[in-house]
């Protein structure tokens, strides 16, 4: 069978495809072809006509009608990151062409990325990381906001969304001594269960108003936008935090930023904004209980090469004719982020 990368941007094909990884694509693939772009691709039909697997990541140009129509032989794409909305298109599911996508892997670095904020919000790392550095004394209370250490035992973790981060991050959470809550409406108490998740299923306005912390992994759907409201923030406990490595949209930005602004005592540790970044005078950047990082839970440095890797195990399994681990299907690829 022959192969293709095929991305807009060349650089990131090693990063997501280590030297190793393409030396054993190599060896089960007619790699000849290389790499190439969109234009690339167009301004020499014929060579690509015979490609039956495109290796891809992101900035993979998208599959549309023109794009199939040089790819005759494409049998199915191995796509080296997460979501699939900007790849694939109505004329991709008609063709009947396959599809597999590195959710999985990326999922892992941001469950790994939650865990550490959850432990470090419960031990009000970022007050004191900042308080202890502006007053050279340590334990200050200031600006006569009064704040409480919950600390990690015995603590209220909330988690918005059982989907594969929300799991992963119950499950990485075990060994911790927390009580786990979790609102989800397609999973049940005794779905939860069977998962040996270990958490107890609540509403919504539960998880604000009972959770020390409060970490969100709902994908971002029109169902979703704009689902987390101010009196959510508004009902939340006194020194609490909110986690955000999701989807900025999915929170109605504008009424969070003035309960942070009442609530002091609140943080808001947002990995993900809505636009992204936020605009330069946006709030966010000024709001000491703002805590911002620029979209890194995802998939970074050596991280990324997990992605290549899972790839590479999904090709074995193609060409054994065995079940794909990651496939999406039309039916599945609506609710996926």
């Amino acid at each position: 069978m022959k192969g293709i990368y095929l991305t807009e941007n060349a650089g990131v094909i090693d990063r997501v495809y280590s030297k190793e990884t393409q030396e054993k694509i190599a060896a089960l693939v007619d790699m000849s072809a290389g790499w190439a772009n969109r234009e690339k691709v167009l301004a020499n039909k014929e060579a690509y006509a015979d490609v039956d697997i495109v290796f891809s990541t992101w900035s993979c140009p998208k599959f549309n009608e023109e794009l199939l129509d040089v790819f005759k032989n494409l049998k199915i794409v191995l796509y080296g990151a997460g979501s699939l909305k900007s790849v694939v298109s109505d004329a991709f599911w008609n063709r009947g062409v396959r599809v597999c996508s590195a959710w999985g892997a990326n999922a892992v670095p941001v469950a790994h990325f939650t865990v550490a904020q959850v432990l470090y919000s419960l031990k009000l790392g970022w007050y004191y990381m900042d308080s202890f550095k502006r007053n050279r004394k340590r334990g200050i209370q200031d600006n006569d906001v009064k704040r409480i250490v919950y600390g990690t035992y015995k603590s209220t973790v909330g988690i918005i969304s059982l989907g594969m981060i929300g799991r992963m991050v119950a499950q990485l959470l075990k060994p911790f001594d927390l009580n786990i809550i979790a609102y989800d409406p397609f999973v049940t108490q005794e779905q939860a269960d069977k998962m040996g998740l270990d958490v107890k299923m609540c509403t919504l306005d539960e998880v604000f108003s009972q959770s020390d912390v409060v970490s969100l992994h709902t994908p971002l759907l029109p169902e979703t936008v704009g689902m987390i409201e101010g009196r959510h923030f508004e009902m939340m406990k006194p020194s609490t935090t909110f986690i955000n490595t999701s989807r900025g949209a999915i929170i109605k930005e504008n009424e969070m930023i003035e309960v942070l602004k009442k609530r002091p005592d609140l943080y808001a540790c947002l990995d993900v904004t809505h636009p992204e970044p936020p605009k330069e005078d946006s709030p966010l950047f000024d709001l000491p209980n703002v805590i911002l990082t620029p979209h890194v839970a995802g998939s970074v440095g050596r991280e990324c090469t997990r992605m290549g890797d899972y790839m590479l195990s999904e090709l074995e399994k193609f060409l054994n004719g065995e079940k794909l681990d990651w496939e999406v299907d039309k039916k599945r690829f609506p609710i996926m982020a």
